[in-house]
């Protein structure tokens, strides 16, 4: 059977952390807001960026709105600084030789699109869903379950791949199978260590 790959984006198809983590810093800065990279990384792999900068605003008396708008700024001017994962542009290529559909499915904003296409790697993707589509975030599965259903996608060969327990969790919920780029130990997940790896893990 032909295996069917949704994607995560940020750690796991996109060498993004230390441009996020720079556009973080930028906008801290701006707002007169501690920036503490080790914390604020461990947080941002456990929860996400929207959950970090909610979480401050309220600590520092900051406007949320203005503080996601000037974050959001700061990373569309770093985006040229984002690169692939080592590996990801060979395995897409595979998937295509192998007549493998690609999906993506991130938390991260419609600024994917633009990445995705300054990377030149847009073209793998049947669809991409990002935070702006309307879906439940993470790990609420829906956003891979709409995926499953539109395209009539068999469950028992559809992989999510990501970086985070929480994309696990997302994958087990929507009951498909998982790859993972750094959990191991959780049934129904397979670790790998590097993209490449994918080509004859499934």
């Amino acid at each position: 059977m032909i295996p069917t790959f949704i994607w995560d984006l940020d750690g796991t198809l996109l060498d993004s952390y230390q441009a996020i983590l720079a556009g973080i810093e930028e906008t801290y800065t701006q707002f007169d807001i501690p920036f503490d990279r080790e914390e604020i990384h461990a947080f941002i792999l456990t929860y996400s960026v929207k959950d970090l900068l909610a979480r401050d605003a309220q600590k520092y008396g900051k406007d949320l709105a203005q503080l996601n708008q000037a974050r959001a700024n700061s990373l569309r001017e770093k985006n040229t600084a984002i690169q692939l994962m080592e590996g990801a542009r060979e395995v897409l290529e595979w998937t295509v030789q192998e007549g493998i559909q690609n999906f993506i499915y991130t938390h991260k904003s419609d600024n994917a699109f633009q990445v995705l296409a300054d990377l030149g790697v847009d073209h793998y993707f049947t669809e991409i869903l990002t935070s702006d589509s309307g879906f439940a975030r993470k790990p609420d599965p829906e956003a891979l379950l709409y995926l499953i259903e539109k395209y009539d996608l068999d469950k028992s060969t559809t992989y999510y791949v990501g970086d985070r327990l929480l994309d696990v969790e997302t994958a087990l919920a929507a009951g498909i199978g998982s790859i993972n780029l750094q959990i191991d130990g959780v049934e129904g997940n397979i670790k790998i260590e590097s993209l490449l790896q994918i080509v004859p893990s499934v």
